[in-house]
């Protein structure tokens, strides 16, 4: 696609999501531009995917179409105040921070700006992510379809109200890291039960994996499939009866409550509330 993209920040979601997109063939290597204070981490991007390596984030901003903010969210404000002035009226600014609403960047930059705000996971890395797209009301479908398209190089993508994203930021954004921590929990057990470490670990991973795509691709509700996995008087049930013992449930909720309240600070943080 004829497209100028540029990247202002090049961390682990940075990163993943420009090589999704030259990996695709969506936007040829060189139209694409980044700059990130990590001078090594450039170059090595620069070197492998064969994008170009800008001096500074207004000259990303100067060369770019389509922008995607990828810094964190205690960053944003002062990486936009050296590039105010430089959007103009018919730029796109993709944010990827969470927490912070689309409000708070063109309180900074503009009213005119065109921006988006997303919320893409980690799963992005391989192909694998789920991103979230709040979109500004004057972008045209065409501009829609084009912003959609960068993140499926990466995965999914899906369209959501940005009143609903710090809330989704828990259900996606986290999410894989509270599935870490259960792989990690049942490979533990293995290993205790004497099941070499290796093997637990994968082990784990594919049944995870395995139970996402059933539900994904089945259509039939979870708990269905559960039902569907619990034989009377059988093994698996005895495991659903130890885990709702232990507040299983409450405990997934409740640390979603939480990152969602903390979503809520940080944008209050940024917005200066």
């Amino acid at each position: 696609m004829s497209m100028k993209l540029g990247f202002i920040g090049a961390g682990n979601m940075g990163a993943a999501l420009l090589k999704g997109i030259t990996g695709s063939g969506f936007v040829e290597p060189q139209d694409i531009s980044i700059y990130d204070v990590d001078h090594e981490k450039s170059a090595a991007l620069e070197k492998e995917t064969g994008i170009r390596v800008l001096t500074g984030n207004k000259e990303v901003v100067e060369a770019s179409d389509i922008i995607i903010l990828a810094v964190k969210p205690a960053q944003i404000r002062q990486v936009l105040e050296e590039c105010r002035g430089s959007f103009g009226k018919i730029k796109i600014l993709v944010s990827i921070a969470v927490g912070v609403s689309r409000k708070t960047i063109k309180d900074i930059i503009g009213e005119d700006v065109k921006v988006v705000r997303t919320m893409p996971n980690i799963p992005v890395t391989v192909g694998e992510g789920m991103t979230l797209i709040s979109f500004d009301a004057d972008l045209s479908r065409e501009e829609k379809e084009a912003v959609k398209k960068l993140f499926e190089c990466s995965g999914k993508a899906e369209e959501l109200d940005e009143r609903l994203m710090s809330e989704v930021t828990a259900l996606t954004g986290s999410s894989p890291a509270y599935v870490f921590v259960f792989i990690e929990a049942m490979a533990d057990a293995a290993v205790k039960s004497g099941i070499p470490r290796n093997l637990a670990y994968k082990l784990a991973a594919q049944a995870v994996l395995g139970s996402a795509k059933m539900v994904l691709e089945s259509g039939v509700h979870p708990g269905e499939l559960k039902d569907q996995v619990c034989s009377p008087a059988g093994t698996t049930i005895e495991a659903i009866n130890a885990l709702e013992k232990n507040g299983f449930r409450y405990a997934v909720m409740d640390a979603m409550n939480e990152c969602t309240k903390k979503a809520r600070e940080i944008g209050n943080t940024t917005s200066g509330k």
